[in-house]
C-alpha cells in the first residue's frame, strides 16, 4: 500500500517528486525539505543556516502532520549541508526539536550544491501511531 502525502502547509515539491510517501499504512518517507516559505516560495533566513534549519525542520512538521505523524515518530533524518562549518550551528537548532534521548538516528554530510544554493536540507522517516 503507497499513499501520496501533499499539504499546502509546506513548499510545493519543484520536480517530479512528492512531499511524502506513507508505505504499507506506517512508514512515511518524507522528501528533503529545504528552507522554503509554502506561502511565497521564497528562501527563509538568506545566508543563515540556523534559520534555514528553523524552516527546513517546520517544513518536515507540517508534512509529517498531513500523514499523521510528528516529529516524535522520526526514527531516521538525513542532513546536507553545503558547508560543513555550519554543523553547530544546524545541530543547535536541530537539537531543539529533537530530545536527545529519543532523537532519531541521523546521517549529516556535507554535499557540493543544494537545490536553490540554500545551506541545508533535510529528509526524513517516522512511523505513524496506530490507534
Amino acid at each position: 500500500m503507497r499513499k501520496v502525502i501533499q499539504t499546502d502547509q509546506a513548499p510545493a515539491p519543484v520536480g517530479p517528486y512528492n512531499q511524502a510517501i506513507v508505505a504499507s499504512g506506517q512508514l512515511v518517507f518524507v522528501a528533503g525539505q529545504i528552507p522554503l516559505d509554502p506561502a511565497t516560495g521564497a528562501i527563509v533566513g538568506d545566508d543563515d543556516v540556523s534559520q534555514q534549519t528553523e524552516q527546513a525542520i517546520a517544513n518536515l512538521k507540517a508534512i509529517l502532520k498531513a500523514a499523521g505523524a510528528t516529529l516524535a515518530d522520526v526514527v531516521k533524518t538525513s542532513v546536507f549541508l553545503a558547508d560543513m562549518n555550519d554543523f553547530a550551528a544546524m545541530n543547535a537548532v536541530y537539537a531543539q526539536h529533537f530530545e536527545e534521548s529519543s532523537a532519531p538516528a541521523r546521517a549529516c554530510v556535507e554535499v557540493a550544491r543544494l537545490p536553490k544554493d540554500v545551506r541545508v536540507e533535510i529528509e526524513c522517516i517516522a512511523v505513524v501511531p496506530t490507534a
